[in-house]
């Protein structure tokens, strides 16, 4: 079986709602397809999320990675041999994650539809459904609590509240929202590098009532001695998000004992493959692990869980960025039941993209 055909295009989804966080306030975002045809009639489809602030790559960078890169990688070679063809990619897209991904994506789903097995079951088949939080952007208190609240009534158990910009705020945040839901509801917060050092000891004192799950990225990603030092002084499980970009983020987070947790995101990381590399090292070093997403079409999503549903050590889900895409083309590439991801149960990712 050979590549015989291969293409990408970009895909412009605007939210239903736009968010803010600590760093910037997002309204819509683009996302990069790829179809990967073989001679035996079998396609593979991938998706790549760039992100200038996270990834450090835009839609036409993609673009030119694909035409540059991995198209003469890919024509004519053996789609099976997927270690063989991302080890060829690799150097060449050093520091261009969300292209890796992309490709990842593709050939991971095309080695599940040769198999006639949903992905999961093949990476192992750990558990077969997985709860994920949903998150509320930086919002007024009384937004904050509203949204909580219909979140609760849809059936989601676990919440992830953003922060970052106003500690006095955050903390006035959590607590109310904490108040409104009840103690059964899991409350996670992120401060996506906003805080200083003072502050996120202050927010942990102030917020200690609340039962906080765990707390992400509270300091920022260049600063790593103060995030260990957070680690180390806090109650509360502390997890990397931005500061974990590759393996070698992983094992020098691990190796120094600077947090408790890690945020595996497949745009930051460079797809599945080092994905569960770099869960590996979580594990070996006793860390817990949350699989996380930016604003992901579905496939992208599915691809995430698919990856967590087959590790144990996963144990946490933030699998929320497809919700509030509009004209998303992969809707139903994953299924949402009261909280709950499921995967379609179809070979491969689980979707096929008309074409």
């Amino acid at each position: 079986m050979k590549i015989i055909n291969c293409n990408i295009w970009a895909v412009t989804m605007t939210l239903s709602e736009p968010y803010a966080i600590a760093y910037e306030t997002v309204s819509k975002t683009t996302n990069v397809f790829i179809r990967v045809e073989t001679s035996k009639g079998i396609v593979g489809f991938g998706c790549a999320a760039p992100d200038l602030q996270v990834t450090g790559e835009t839609p036409e960078s993609v673009k030119e990675d694909f035409n540059r890169v991995i198209l003469p990688a890919l024509m004519g070679s053996d789609p099976l041999r997927r270690a063989l063809l991302m080890e060829k990619m690799q150097t060449s897209l050093t520091g261009k994650p969300s292209a890796l991904a992309l490709v990842d994506m593709a050939l991971f789903d095309i080695l599940g539809k040769v198999s006639g097995l949903p992905l999961y079951r093949i990476l192992g088949g750990f558990r077969t459904r997985m709860k994920t939080s949903i998150t509320i952007s930086i919002l007024p208190v009384p937004d904050t609590v509203k949204k909580a609240l219909t979140f609760v009534e849809k059936g989601f158990q676990a919440i992830k509240i953003k922060g970052g910009i106003d500690v006095e705020k955050d903390i006035e945040r959590i607590l109310s929202v904490r108040a409104a839901v009840g103690d059964k509801i899991a409350l996670r917060f992120d401060a996506n590098q906003g805080y200083s050092e003072d502050e996120i000891f202050h927010f942990v004192r102030a917020t200690r009532s609340a039962n906080l799950e765990l707390i992400e990225q509270p300091t920022p990603r260049k600063k790593e001695k103060l995030l260990g030092r957070v680690t180390r002084q806090v109650h509360l499980p502390i997890m990397a998000d931005e500061s974990l970009m590759d393996l070698r983020d992983a094992f020098r987070l691990a190796r120094k004992n600077l947090i408790d947790m890690v945020n595996i995101k497949l745009m930051k990381v460079g797809g599945i493959d080092q994905a569960l590399k770099i869960n590996a090292v979580a594990r070996a070093a006793g860390l817990d692990v949350m699989v996380g997403c930016m604003d992901e079409a579905a496939l992208s999503i599915a691809a995430g869980l698919h990856f967590a549903l087959s590790c144990p050590n996963v144990a946490y889900a933030d699998l929320d960025g497809h919700f509030d895409l509009l004209d998303d083309p992969t809707e139903g590439a994953v299924i949402l039941k009261k909280g709950v991801l499921h995967p379609t149960e179809k070979p491969g990712l689980g979707f096929d993209l008309p074409f």
